[in-house]
């Protein structure tokens, strides 16, 4: 009655195998989610910090659409949205989304698959009125654009 015939293993047996199977299927995730995210960037507090964490300060370019609301009346959930053009940054492998006077200033990463259009849209908190930079990296190089966002309590401009 415990035992599975087809594969002459015991439910016992069968769990134990199960559960084996899960923890190896989880271990490569948490290396790959290790390798991908990269921790020291994330725990600067400076936006020079920022930069040189990411590999140095990145030249400005017109490659780069960044919108950001020019004022926020919510500072915990501003939109932002980069798309690149392809004709002026081929081979975007990863975009960034900086906010200048947060605690820490890197708010988001998004790697971008190859041969697929550069495109990210999230909400990302701003602590206060500032700049706020999108970072894209194209062939080991970085580009930048920025623009200032306004927040405000209660929507009264600021």
């Amino acid at each position: 009655m415990g035992n599975l015939d087809p594969l002459g293993l015991t439910r016992r047996g069968f769990m134990r195998v199960g559960v084996t199977l899960l923890a190896v299927a989880a271990l490569p995730q948490k290396i790959w989610a290790a390798a991908l995210r990269p921790e020291t960037v994330f725990q600067t507090t400076t936006l020079e910090a920022t930069f040189e964490a990411l590999g140095g300060v990145p030249q400005v370019s017109d490659g780069i659409i960044f919108s950001t609301p020019d004022i926020a009346e919510n500072g915990a959930v501003v939109p932002v949205r980069i798309e690149i053009d392809p004709s002026v940054l081929p081979d975007v492998s990863k975009l960034y989304v900086i906010v200048e006077k947060n605690p820490n200033p890197l708010a988001a990463v998004f790697q971008v698959p190859p041969n697929t259009q550069p495109y990210a849209e999230t909400r990302v908190k701003v602590a206060q009125t500032g700049n706020l930079y999108a970072v894209a990296e194209a062939n080991g190089e970085l580009y930048m654009v920025q623009r200032e966002t306004k927040v405000t309590l209660g929507g009264c401009g600021g």
